[in-house]
């Protein structure tokens, strides 16, 4: 088949089976326990039990998000076996959004579709995709209303719509109808009843117990996280020996011993059929492919293509939110402002120096960058990281999804840090230098910047919200005041003082502009008294040329973007935080 055709063909069902699926967190917790069953191609499964029994981690095991701490999981075309090969077959929506709220429902398919789609679809053949997976979940009249304005329920049907463009044949949804009302949990439902009717295997975990009357099959899991039970809910009544379901969780609590319901259940003779590998499947090896595939080779979208549609992507995102973007670009002014109102005119004019104002305004310049780049990075990751978990699945790359952040916010520090620099030297706070001296003012923010654009990506990799990252903030930014050189020269710091100063950023840009500025000579030749004695205490600080410090200002930033790269593999390579 070919691309184009791949996406209009029916999913192909997909059969998974689990054996002794066991999973062990920090702690040596485990949270799944020997855990066997075979769900069929077109199947609608519920997972329930109470909360921590583990009903989020075996839906993440069987999609492949997490790998087993032991035990394996084999997900095989059911049908159509000929389709192994095409698009990634598994649909996984977690309970937070997995898509960004800012931009209208149709442009985010869109991007999505061009990062999941194989590589040469036609652009007809993917916008026809697109209107046709609105149109099954009843969401083509919202097509043009930003994601964040849209109600839960049609929220939850646009993550759905996200992975349906594929045509996957299994879906895993974490909580599908939390947080819904009665009526719109019931439409999301029949969505789901109508996927599986189509072929798709739908497994998805749930707390309602009205939820598992639309399923096939309801997966019981003890507190423990073992299997006490699977089949229908009409058998699931009856082993139980309740006339509700909502009742089998007072049946599971009630029992003194944890095992009791799920040696019950194993010792029934049925039980074999739907926990055992099926004759099917039996003899094939176990699946091991990466998440998002279940087996074969999917050829996925380049490197350049999924950065040129995360750039894309990222500047209608920024643009369409005016609120960032009058904080990113009216946060400089303000800044600015200040800078203009706090120090006088002249602090460099050669013949009447005022050494001490020179320092505060180079350094207080170069914190600016460090500043500005900082906050520009600090919440970029961190308020989507459900969303990067995702698109890591459908073989969105780390490398492609950092420099398209930087594509977008790099230039925008450029033309911050120039209206920066071109404002002072206008209103006379900087030397009077000519073009290549401000070239190279200019060069060493903008490096400056960059890294601490780079750092605030690692900061915002490395925590689990935005009010982490924000508490990060003042612990970052006051070492890059204290140990600058600015408030008290290196040469003049104790030991441990000067060392700490090698690894601050903000100490080179510092250095380096002081160098371009021409401080030693200024305070050399100048009339003031006190140039001297400040030249005296600040040593060689200001003698290196300035293209040391751009090398070293270069090696934070790309230091920074390969931590911040390493992060973020290392998180998706553990799955969700335990």
């Amino acid at each position: 088949m070919t691309p184009s055709e791949l996406i209009t063909a029916p999913p192909a069902g997909v059969r998974i089976t689990a054996s002794r699926l066991s999973q062990t967190v920090r702690g040596g917790r485990r949270t799944l326990l020997d855990v066997s069953l075979t769900i069929e191609p077109g199947e609608l499964v519920a997972i329930i039990g109470a909360s921590g029994a583990g009903k989020t981690t075996l839906l993440e095991t069987l999609a492949g998000v997490r790998p087993p701490s032991s035990g394996t999981v084999d997900r095989r075309p059911g049908v159509d076996t000929d389709r192994i090969d095409g698009p990634a077959v598994v649909g996984y929506v977690p309970q937070d959004d997995i898509i960004h709220h800012e931009l209208p429902l149709e442009r985010t398919l869109r991007y999505a579709a061009r990062l999941r789609l194989a590589p040469g679809t036609d652009p007809t053949a993917l916008s026809r995709r697109v209107h046709e997976v609105m149109a099954e979940l009843g969401l083509t009249e919202r097509a043009g209303v930003p994601v964040g304005r849209l109600s839960g329920g049609e929220r939850k049907r646009a993550s759905i719509a996200v992975e349906l463009l594929t045509r996957p044949g299994v879906f895993f949804l974490d909580e599908p109808t939390s947080g819904l009302d009665p009526a719109i949990a019931v439409e999301l439902l029949r969505v789901l009843r109508g996927l599986a009717d189509s072929a798709a295997t739908v497994v998805l975990t749930t707390h309602q117990v009205t939820d598992v009357e639309f399923c096939d099959r309801v997966v019981v899991l003890t507190r423990q996280g073992a299997l006490a039970f699977a089949g229908t809910p009409g058998e699931a009544r009856e082993f139980f020996g309740v006339a509700t379901l909502a009742e089998v969780y007072l049946r599971l609590d009630g029992e003194p011993e944890p095992g009791t319901w799920p040696d019950r259940f194993a010792a029934r003779p049925e039980a074999d059929a739907r926990t055992a590998p099926t004759a099917a499947t039996a003899d094939r090896p176990t699946h091991t492919g990466e998440p998002g595939r279940t087996g074969g080779s999917r050829q996925r979208v380049g490197r350049l293509r999924q950065w040129a549609v995360l750039t894309a992507r990222n500047l209608e995102i920024v643009g369409r939110n005016r609120l960032t973007l009058a904080i990113l670009l009216g946060s400089p002014l303000m800044v600015l402002g200040m800078f203009a109102l706090l120090f006088r005119p002249g602090a460099f004019e050669p013949a009447d120096p005022s050494p001490n104002v020179m320092v505060m305004i180079l350094f207080w310049i170069a914190f600016g960058g460090f500043f500005f780049g900082l906050t520009y990075g600090l919440l970029q990751i961190c308020t989507e990281l459900p969303i990067v978990r995702r698109e890591r699945l459908a073989g969105v790359r780390v490398g492609p999804y950092l420099l398209a952040k930087v594509a977008v916010l790099l230039p925008l520090l450029a033309l911050v840090d120039l209206a920066l620099l071109g404002v002072l030297r206008g209103i006379d706070r900087l030397p009077a230098a000519g073009g290549a001296a401000f070239a190279a003012l200019y060069l060493t923010l903008l490096l400056s910047s960059a890294g601490a654009l780079a750092l605030g990506l690692l900061c915002s990799a490395s925590v689990a919200d935005a009010a982490q990252a924000t508490l990060l903030l003042p612990m970052l930014c006051f070492p890059q005041v204290l140990f600058v050189g600015a408030i008290l020269p290196v040469p003049e710091m104790a030991a441990g003082g000067r060392w700490l100063s090698y690894a601050m950023s903000n100490r080179w840009a510092f250095e380096g502009l002081g160098h371009t500025a021409e401080v030693e000579r200024i305070w050399h030749d100048g009339a003031s008294p006190l140039g001297p004695p400040l030249l005296a205490s600040y040593g060689d600080s200001f003698a290196r040329p300035v293209w040391v410090n751009w090398v070293i200002l270069g090696g934070f930033l790309v230091a920074f973007l390969g931590a911040a790269w390493t992060v973020l593999a290392r998180r998706d390579s553990r799955g969700a935080a335990a």
